[in-house]
């Protein structure tokens, strides 16, 4: 199982990034928010709704039969909408999920280079991302650079400075 490819986000990945969303929405053992619940949330709605924007960029993992398991990609939200991990207009927020039986094994840490990558490469000197308390996945985010920069309720605001 631990083989596998990166490939950039297309249009027509939107629909497997709503099944992410939802991914990380049910990050918890035993988690079972019903994918029309998750989505019927405008936050998590916003993570996915009219993708591919001219700003989105992403990166989709595919196992060795080309069959999806992990996706992180970017957005840029106004102040208006924010989503949970908005620090400024003009820093993306990022998003990654990965399925299950593919975490620990990488992925996630290779979409977040190569997202974090393509970042830097459209001139981004940040990304942003929103973790609850207790997600195995924030290990990883510091890995990788990230620092808590506020904490609301549950969830960290992590933010990666993008050197050039």
């Amino acid at each position: 199982m631990t083989t596998y490819s990166l490939r950039p986000a297309a249009p027509a990945d939107g629909a497997f990034l709503a099944d992410m969303v939802v991914e990380v929405a049910n990050w918890r053992q035993g988690a079972a928010r019903p994918r029309h619940d998750v989505l019927a949330d405008p936050v998590s709605r916003g993570y996915v709704a009219g993708w591919q924007r001219p700003a989105d960029r992403g990166v989709v993992a595919l196992d060795g039969d080309g069959d999806p398991v992990g996706a992180a990609w970017y957005r840029l939200f106004p102040a208006d909408r924010r989503a949970h991990g908005f620090v400024a207009s003009g820093v993306p927020e990022l998003i990654i999920g990965v399925r299950p039986l593919w975490r620990a094994q990488g992925v996630g840490r290779a979409l977040l280079q190569e997202l974090a990558h393509a970042a830097r490469s459209s001139g981004h000197a940040r990304l942003a991302l929103s973790v609850e308390h207790g997600n195995f996945a924030a290990a990883l985010y510091r890995s990788e650079g990230f620092a808590v920069v506020e904490t609301s309720g549950r969830r960290d605001t992590m933010v990666r400075t993008l050197l050039a």
